[in-house]
């Protein structure tokens, strides 16, 4: 992160573009469980976590964008009246992503400075380009005088990073980014985008403990992972037609249906189909207080996108199992889309610190890799903040 960063952003902002801005902010995200399952419409429990992305924003007499992202000391520059608006294969597809799917939808962008300013580890499978385009989102609509609710943000903002960062999402990330609440996850239906807010224990914190590894495959694992699943949602449709997605196949149907799905398809299925059931089970575990249930179920999921999604690591696998060697943890599991980046673990407040010194050491020892540990809770989403 740029020097900038220890000076106020509103400061920042007039030090760069010599105007006053208007702040708006948006988080990144942890999900408690329910990996992959998104882009099925299926279940998902993601909770908002305080590290935010921010964007000072002011209008500009032009039809210019001017987007200078602080963390990489780079800027972008787009003339919003040239047309289409075509990737740039570059950090700047995020934001105008997002403006091209405004300008798509018939809205009048005005011209804009923007500056971005982001807390939200990148790399890390926390979020940070849904944060990025939430914010950014945010700050144009204000700006251009668009009037435009949660939901259709969110898709949008998912639309932003399917067609212009080229990342088959689904709408997880840019929702709980637009939704979050303080000190709860959110259990959501990702077909009806219906959602219940199930608090959390207020005696757990949520401790982040990024592997910092990264694989090659995790660049074209994620989309892989999607066309292969719909693969199978397409030999299944065969047998059941009415089937729109994994969601709406049973377990005991896809066993009836194994010898017509090659092996790692039928394993790819089984990971979908029994996460949505580990969702629902997480959710009546913590309505109900049974939080002993909590453990076993994100060890489930754990090893069922190690062995049959295949999206876990040696690192991953490795941090879940020093986690889990705690006194103080009542769940652990990777998070995100695999192949490095974040494990998630429900961790007993006042022995955080114990859990983190037990971590740092003992992963270091086993991987030659010094992790980063983020000791976060469950945060409010996206909003515009005072300067």
């Amino acid at each position: 992160m740029s020097p900038d960063s220890e000076v106020p952003l509103a400061e920042a902002f007039r030090q760069r573009f010599q105007a006053d801005p208007l702040l708006f902010r948006a988080p990144g995200r942890t999900n408690l469980i329910g990996e992959h399952t998104d882009y099925h419409e299926g279940f998902v429990l993601p909770a908002a976590i305080d590290f935010y992305c921010s964007v000072a924003i002011s209008p500009r007499d032009d039809r210019q964008l001017v987007v200078y992202s602080e963390n990489l000391d780079a800027f972008t520059f787009t003339e919003l009246s040239s047309g289409q608006l075509e990737p740039a294969h570059s950090w700047s597809d995020y934001p105008l992503g997002v403006a091209a799917e405004l300008q798509s939808l018939g809205h009048t962008l005005h011209g804009a400075n923007l500056y971005i300013r982001s807390q939200v580890p990148i790399g890390a499978g926390l979020s940070s380009s849904a944060a990025l385009e939430v914010s950014t989102g945010l700050a144009l609509l204000h700006t251009s005088g668009i009037v435009l609710d949660r939901v259709p943000l969110a898709l949008l903002c998912q639309r932003a990073e399917n067609n212009f960062a080229g990342a088959h999402c689904g709408i997880m990330d840019q929702f709980i980014s637009c939704f979050g609440r303080a000190n709860s996850a959110l259990f959501l239906d990702c077909r009806s985008l219906e959602f219940e807010v199930v608090s959390l224990p207020q005696a757990w914190s949520i401790v982040l403990c990024n592997t910092n590894v990264k694989h090659s495959l995790s660049e074209g694992g994620y989309n892989s992972r999607r066309a292969e699943s719909e693969q199978a949602v397409a030999i299944v449709r065969e047998s059941l037609p009415g089937t729109r997605s994994l969601r709406d196949v049973t377990l005991s149907q896809l066993e009836q249906l194994r010898a017509k799905l090659p092996d790692v398809l039928y394993r790819r299925c089984r990971h979908v189909i029994t996460e949505n059931l580990r969702v629902q089970q997480t959710v009546q575990a913590l309505a109900t207080g049974d939080f002993t249930a909590i453990k076993p179920l994100f060890l489930a999921s754990h090893e069922s996108l190690r062995d049959d999604y295949q999206v876990s690591c040696r690192e991953l696998d490795v941090m879940v199992e020093l986690a889990l060697a705690h006194p103080a943890i009542h769940g652990a599991r990777m998070t995100g889309g695999g192949f490095g980046g974040c494990t998630i673990n429900l961790v007993e407040r006042r022995d955080v610190q114990s859990f983190r010194s037990h971590i740092e050491s003992r992963y270091a020892q086993a991987t030659g890799v010094v992790p980063d540990i983020y000791i976060t809770s469950a945060s409010d989403g996206a909003d515009q903040v005072k300067s």
